[in-house]
């Protein structure tokens, strides 16, 4: 490697190692490497490199989904998809910790965000699971684990910036179409796990309800989950973009909120509007610093090195994607989804086109991968949200989070090896 790459990675990890944020990590050892590339304005092609990266029409659809998302945290939905899964498996041993499960992925499948379905649905499920007699370190492992499939579950904010990441050579709508299976996949390992661990530990059901009771819940939910098929529907009916989807999502989700479930009034708006636009401009930077690593990656020809080396070190496909999964697996631990998606994709899409793999296959692989690094410290987002929820700590909620995450592994490889599981659905519908 070049002495600029070396300046990157070694100004990086040493920022890392301090605490700086992962943004300011990415921009000043970007700025570094730039100063060592010698004879070129660091600061002009710094800034020009994070306005072009966020000056994206493909990226407006994140702060729509964001501010989607927080209008239904803070509208009562996640209360009514919480009673809409218990109509179905609360019923069970442990059936508690299948609502909190299911909810996750439906919650997730609106909001596209795994820290949404952690706050919004663990404010809810941690304390009744504390209540029934669940662990409450059980908990929140469930709890985070299952919030990652709102990252494969369409729509995804993690998705839209893969497709960006590809030049825009990858379809958003066939993406979130072979999220799907993938994501029911990881759901339904999930409840394998915490089902086993109900019952060896004796974890009682949940809520019974009456019929009448059943049918009231089953009709309060509906309007929140029409929210997928308006969203879903729309994009492959070619009615909408994905873009112009998010902002149908804010509309409907505002009427739900505030005419429908009545739980946010016009008062609440302005703080939702802030905290909206604060969570915005951190991913925006996030995207901005990481599009301008980016360059120094691709100045430097890291990407076309890499991947040269990486087919001489063996020509059989398995062991090659092994590696990268391997290797997204740690990366996915020390740095955060979005940088991590658009400095690592241009590095590997061209090893696995090489090989014949599908790039839109590649990209529920990556998604995937990293989504496991949201459970992981030192930058798991959604694992650090779940224990300020339960009042707990990383250390404690370590050996249980082992069993999910073993099985989240195996589902990983299943799809990797078996491509067939991401892509049927959009050969079926010609995307």
């Amino acid at each position: 490697m070049t002495p600029s790459i070396w300046v990157m990675i070694i100004s990086f990890v040493i920022l890392l190692l301090l605490e700086v944020p992962i943004a300011f990590c990415l921009g000043l050892s970007t700025i570094l490497a730039i100063f060592a590339i010698g004879d070129i304005p660091a600061f002009l092609i710094a800034a020009q490199r994070i306005v072009s990266g966020t000056n994206s029409f493909t990226l407006m659809a994140i702060p729509f989904f964001i501010l989607a998302g927080l209008l239904m945290g803070h509208g009562g939905i996640a209360k009514r998809l919480i009673d809409f899964a218990s109509i179905f498996v609360a019923r069970l041993p442990g059936g508690l910790s299948f609502v909190n499960i299911i909810t996750c992925m439906l919650f997730g499948s609106i909001s596209g965000s795994s820290a949404a379905s952690v706050s919004s649905v663990g404010s809810f499920m941690i304390p009744a699971m504390n209540k029934m007699g669940y662990h409450r370190d059980f908990n929140t492992a469930v709890t985070v684990t299952a919030a990652t499939t709102g990252l494969l579950i369409p729509p995804s904010n993690a998705m839209i910036v893969y497709s960006l990441a590809t030049g825009g050579g990858v379809s958003i709508a066939a993406m979130f179409i072979a999220g799907i299976i993938p994501g029911i996949l990881v759901g339904l390992g999930l409840m394998s796990v915490a089902g086993v661990i109900s019952i060896r530990q004796g974890y009682g059901k949940g809520e019974k309800y009456s019929a009448k009771e059943a049918v009231v819940k089953f009709f309060a939910a509906i309007p929140a989950l029409l929210l997928v098929i308006i969203i879903l529907g729309g994009i492959l009916s070619g009615i909408f973009t994905p873009t112009e989807a998010s902002a149908i999502a804010v509309v409907y989700a505002l009427f739900l909120s505030v005419f429908v479930y009545r739980q946010v009034k016009f008062s609440d708006l302005p703080a939702i509007l802030l905290k909206c636009a604060i969570t915005t401009s951190i991913v925006m930077l996030l995207v901005g610093t990481s599009m301008a690593a980016s360059w120094v990656l691709s100045y430097e020809n890291i990407p076309q090195k890499i991947s040269a080396a990486m087919i001489g070190l063996s020509n059989n496909k398995y062991v090659l994607l092994f590696v990268i999964n391997l290797i997204l697996l740690a990366i996915g631990t020390v740095m955060d989804m979005t940088p991590a998606i658009l400095i690592f994709t241009p590095i590997f899409l061209p090893v696995v086109k090489s090989f014949g793999m599908d790039p839109v296959h590649f990209g529920i692989i990556m998604v995937m991968n990293l989504s496991l690094g949201l459970c992981t410290p030192p930058v798991g987002t959604s694992l650090f949200i779940g224990c300020g929820i339960a009042g707990t700590t990383v250390s404690n909620i370590t050996k249980h989070l082992i069993p999910f995450f073993l099985i989240m592994i195996l589902v990983l490889l299943i799809c990797s090896y078996l491509p067939a599981i991401s892509m049927w659905l959009p050969n079926l519908m010609g995307l």
